[in-house]
């Protein structure tokens, strides 16, 4: 079993790819030997410019393609990598592969700890980044033997480069050792509807070069050498899944109402206004989670006034007047930027993060914005704090927002005057203290996400504990309702934008607790449309009414999955 990373069934034959990753020598350099390894790293760095602005020409029909090349461009360009493989090779005089490979590992041990899982998945980028270079220092260039008929690609770990390399109209589906549903082989394979199971643990161990293998990217399954009777019944099956597929391409333009006639708005989180545009071809009524950290992450330093502007004004242009909910900056000690000195923190978690960050760095937040504001005369922006755990930290968070809203209208600047202010209800002090925060904004988003690590004092990416990470526990179902409970007592929207919110299983749940508005990734939008269009909000109550009253996770799923 692996993680269910792009939908389908194939079946098919095992095509392995066999990777060796540069190893540090240890060779030190002399004097002389510095500007000839400062030129080989140049050099590398030229030819692997040059290596995806080819790749990027051929991908400029496949938009996730051609934006995974241009941030791996925009990597390459980064000043912060280049200076420290220089600064390894001038002063710790260190050969010109062993400086890249020093770099490229500490910044994927920095990116593989981060909480968030999509910028955990960037380690993969970085890696990647990292192989091209050492390779062209070596003057190697990767050879994959071709793909024969009916391929599935079987590997420790798929770089977004070989993925992109390959004649995708041959491989019928991928599996991994490595890798999560929110990695760039999921999303290349989701884009190219190329069914996927990544997360597999040891699987080249048991598998060799044409095996049969059959892979489910739905349940998350891989089955090597299976017998006849178990292939029929996965070709049933990919029949079943082509006209289920079929169907929920069909309810993208159809509104989310239950069958008793009350709508549910869908939204999206997304990270850029290329997701914008995505999310509205997947049926979406806006964004519900506009992440703005990935555009600190890329940048060298903090992003200008202007260029953050630039960057809001283009998702509210995309999101062609639905809205948009922009997350002030969320990093800490567990996203870090590169360029921002951060305090090492026994426990980053619980510490200087994101908005006691803004609050402690008011020019930072103020810029930000500055720029949201702005921006909002080009749409429909609404400005959500993240991480707010009491109603004074809120209150300072809006004092300073008065403040930008007076500067700008003496600067003659246009901006947007009414934007709609909201919090993220992540920390349990802000669930348990709901009825009083709802008399101070005009909306709650509720990330079950952190919700449910901070309630239950458990580090989901803790492998000794992550099992007890579990957002149907009764202790966190329990907060999340109280939250929408008190919105609605206040009048204010409330919506749901953690995994709980596409999470099928959590649909009627929600629903049942009077919650009318998901915000969620842009795939995951069509089923659960389906769910709420073949149910009403009686049966949801119901659902509700009886989970409020059982005591562990267990029987609630269990319950859920009977009833769905």
């Amino acid at each position: 079993m692996g993680v269910a990373a792009s939908p389908g069934i194939s079946i098919g034959y095992a095509h392995l790819i066999i990777k060796t990753r540069p190893t540090l020598s240890g060779i030190l350099i002399d004097d002389q030997s510095i500007p000839i390894e400062l030129e080989k790293f140049e050099d590398a760095i030229r030819t692997s410019m040059e290596q995806l602005e080819l790749l990027k020409d051929k991908a400029k029909s496949n938009l996730e393609e051609f934006d995974i090349l241009e941030s791996h461009i925009e990597l390459l360009q980064d000043p912060q990598i280049n200076d420290e493989v220089t600064t390894y090779i001038t002063e710790e005089r260190k050969n010109a592969l062993d400086a890249v490979t020093l770099v490229a590992n500490k910044m994927v041990q920095l990116f593989e700890g981060l909480d968030d899982a999509y910028l955990r998945a960037r380690s993969a980028d970085i890696r990647d980044i990292g192989d091209r270079i050492a390779e062209n220092l070596q003057g190697n260039h990767k050879v994959i033997t071709p793909l024969g008929p009916n391929s599935i690609v079987l590997a420790k770990e798929l770089s977004p480069s070989d993925t992109i390399s390959m004649d995708l109209e041959k491989v019928l589906g991928f599996a991994t050792e490595t890798g999560g549903a929110v990695s760039h082989t999921a999303i290349l394979a989701k884009s190219n509807n190329v069914p996927a199971v990544l997360g597999c643990g040891k699987l080249l161990e048991s598998v060799i070069h044409g095996d049969h293998i059959i892979v489910d990217g739905t349940q998350g399954t891989v089955i090597v050498n299976p017998s006849e009777n178990v292939k029929e019944e996965y070709r049933q099956k990919q029949v079943d899944f082509i006209k289920h597929k079929a169907y929920l391409n069909s309810l993208k333009e159809v509104p989310a109402i239950t069958n008793d006639g009350v709508g549910i708005t869908l939204l999206a989180n997304i990270s850029n206004d290329q997701d914008m545009k995505k999310a509205l071809e997947y049926g979406a009524k806006g964004a519900g989670l506009l992440r703005t950290e990935m555009m600190y992450m890329e940048k060298e330093s903090f992003p200008t006034e202007e260029e953050q502007y630039q960057f809001y004004k283009s998702v509210a242009i995309h999101a062609q007047g639905t809205p948009v909910t922009v997350r002030t900056l969320d990093v800490g000690g567990d996203k870090p930027l590169g360029y921002f000195d951060l305090p090492k923190e026994e426990n980053p978690f619980l510490g200087y993060r994101a908005i006691r960050i803004s609050l402690d760095q008011q020019e930072i937040f103020s810029t930000q914005l500055r720029a949201i504001l702005r921006a909002g005369v080009h749409g429909n922006l609404k400005i959500m704090f993240p991480m707010i755990s009491s109603v004074m930290e809120l209150r300072k968070a809006k004092e300073i927002l008065d403040q930008v809203k007076e500067e700008l209208f003496s600067e003659g600047i246009a901006f947007a005057p009414n934007i709609p202010v909201g919090i993220m209800i992540e920390v349990p002090s802000a669930a348990i203290m709901a009825d009083v925060l709802a008399k101070e904004v005009d909306f709650f988003s509720i990330g079950t996400n952190d919700l449910c690590q901070y309630t239950l004092a458990v580090d989901r990416g803790n492998e000794n504990i992550k099992q007890l990470y579990d957002p149907f526990d009764p202790a966190v179902l329990r907060l999340v309702h109280q939250s929408i409970e008190r919105a609605n007592d206040h009048n204010i929207s409330v919506s749901v934008c953690g995994e709980l919110a596409s999470d099928t299983r959590a649909t009627l749940l929600l629903m049942g607790m009077e919650l009318r508005e998901f915000s969620m990734s842009s795939t995951s939008i069509p089923e659960v449309k389906d769910i709420i269009r073949k149910h009403n909000i009686k049966k949801a109550k119901e659902i509700w009414n009886h989970v409020m009253n059982m005591d562990h996770s267990k029987s609630i799923t269990d319950y859920l999955e009977k009833h769905i």
